[in-house]
C-alpha cells in the first residue's frame, strides 16, 4: 500500500522525468541527423513541441505540490493565525475554482476537435492527444492544492494544540 501511495505522490514527477528525456532524446536525434546525416526528421520539432506543453502542465501540478508558485508571503506572514488561515484557504479555494474552469472550458475545445477531426501537421495524431495536457495538468493542480489545503488545516490544528 505505501507502495502504490508513494507512486501516486510522485506520479507527475516520473511523467516530466520520462517526458523530457524523450524529448532530449528527440532533439539529440534531430540535431545529428541535420548537421551529421544531412537529412531532417519532419516530425521532431512536433513532437517535442507537444512534449514540452505535456511537461509544463504537469511540473504546474509539481510546483503547486511543492508550494513552488509565486505567493505574496510578505502579506500573510503579518497576519494573525486566524485570519493567515483564512487568507490561505481563500487562495487555495479560488485556485481550485480557476483550475475546474479552464479543466471544463479546456474539456470543450478538445471536444470540438474530436468532433472536426482535427490533426497535426507532421505526425497526423490526433491534435486533441496534445490539448489533453490542459485537463489533466488542471485537474492535478486542483487534487494538489486540495492536499494542500488539507496540510494547512492539519498543521494550524496541531499549533492551537
Amino acid at each position: 500500500m505505501k507502495r502504490v501511495s508513494k507512486i501516486f505522490n510522485n506520479i507527475e514527477e516520473y511523467l516530466v522525468v520520462i517526458l523530457l528525456f524523450v524529448m532530449t532524446v528527440v532533439v539529440f536525434w534531430q540535431v545529428i541527423c541535420r548537421f551529421v546525416l544531412k537529412a531532417s526528421l519532419p516530425w521532431s520539432e512536433e513532437i517535442s513541441r507537444y512534449i514540452l506543453v505535456w511537461a509544463s502542465f504537469l511540473g504546474a501540478s509539481i510546483g503547486v505540490k511543492r508550494g513552488a508558485h509565486i505567493g505574496v508571503e510578505a502579506f500573510t506572514m503579518i497576519l494573525p493565525a486566524k485570519l493567515k488561515k483564512f487568507v490561505q484557504h481563500f487562495a487555495i479555494i479560488l485556485s481550485v475554482l480557476f483550475c475546474l474552469i479552464v479543466f471544463k472550458e479546456s474539456l470543450s475545445i478538445i471536444q470540438k476537435q474530436i468532433i472536426n477531426n482535427q490533426v497535426s501537421p507532421a505526425m497526423r495524431i490526433p491534435m486533441w492527444w496534445a490539448y489533453a495536457a490542459i485537463p489533466t495538468g488542471m485537474i492535478l493542480m486542483a487534487i494538489r492544492f486540495l492536499q494542500t489545503m488539507v496540510k494547512i488545516s492539519r498543521h494550524s490544528t496541531k499549533e492551537a494544540n
